[in-house]
């Protein structure tokens, strides 16, 4: 019997505020990874699933591949590169640039010894003009033997449909590794804790979010259903961070809660109790027992 079915494993890469998670979310159809313009918002590897007649894609969306500079970022970088060792495809996001910076050539040197077909889409072509997509695209053909090169804007599924198909056109024939109606590994609480990461990382300034985690310290359905209690509590490194979290009068915390509060109901389709709660914990981002604390461990 003829084998038609594929299925595989595609990482999907690149440096910190390139789009990854608004395009993987695009190209899955609902949302499951958190989306900020603030580098370091992906910190594990999320794993979601796309279903199709042809086949099916497990993405993992790694964190952005970068120069690491405390035990945070060693983890991160850890995990971007096992994920690497794992797959069947690599996608390669990139802003249109003709300059190609040291951070891109760190990424293209690490690619170079994986023998692994390798897409690159070129995000963000909204923002440029054209002439500036096909300069980036003649740079990055210099930089690399790439086996596709798709421009794309994945906030505006501007293409995004070619991705897949090229996908499916380097993945091996397989089986199906999930139901028709998986679309993440996930579980709830860990969607749940990034949401209120997410509102977070776009309430707060700059210099924040980056030393945030969030912690569900109770998740309880009510009795008879339709409705849940959730405390969770926001870490954070510096007293006065606390402060500023918390807002005059609590009210930069109630805005993030009713921010959060919202999209958890859509995601798990009731009425959501949600209370915050804010803790310091000093140099958190450097310890290892901490980082475990917080979900943050090392697969071997």
């Amino acid at each position: 019997m003829e084998q038609t079915y594929k299925s595989g494993f595609v990482a999907l890469i690149g440096r910190p505020n390139v789009g990854k998670s608004t395009l993987m979310n695009r190209l899955i159809g609902q949302k499951i990874a958190i989306t900020s313009n603030k580098p370091q918002t992906t910190r594990n590897r999320i794993q979601t699933v796309y279903t199709s007649k042809e086949g099916q894609i497990i993405f993992l969306d790694t964190p952005g591949i970068h120069k690491a500079k405390n035990k945070l970022g060693e983890y991160m970088m850890h995990v971007a590169q096992k994920t690497l060792s794992e797959v069947d495809v690599v996608v390669w996001l990139v802003e249109p640039t003709s300059y190609i910076g040291a951070g891109e050539r760190h990424i293209a040197e690490q690619l170079a010894g994986l023998h692994l077909p390798v897409i690159l889409v070129i995000n963000k072509t909204d923002m440029v003009k054209r002439e500036e997509i096909a300069e980036s695209i003649a740079a990055y053909g210099k930089l690399f033997p790439f086996d596709e090169i798709i421009p794309t804007s994945a906030i505006r599924g501007q293409n995004t449909e070619t991705i897949l198909t090229c996908i499916f056109k380097y993945l091996p024939y397989g089986p199906q590794y999930y139901d028709e109606d998986t679309v993440t590994d996930q579980p709830v609480r860990q969607i749940v804790a990034e949401i209120i990461r997410e509102k977070a990382l776009h309430a707060l300034n700059d210099e924040i979010p980056h030393g945030i985690a969030v912690v569900i310290d109770r998740m309880k359905e009510r009795q008879g259903g339709g409705f849940y209690d959730i405390d969770a509590t926001i870490i954070c490194e510096r007293d006065s961070h606390k402060g500023i979290i918390i807002g005059r009068q609590g009210s930069m915390l109630k805005k993030i809660g009713t921010n959060a509060r919202y999209e958890i109901e859509r995601l798990v389709e009731c009425q959501v109790n949600l209370k915050l709660w804010v803790k310091v914990k000093k140099e958190w981002r450097d310890s290892d027992l901490m980082l475990s604390n917080f979900g943050y461990q090392k697969q071997d």
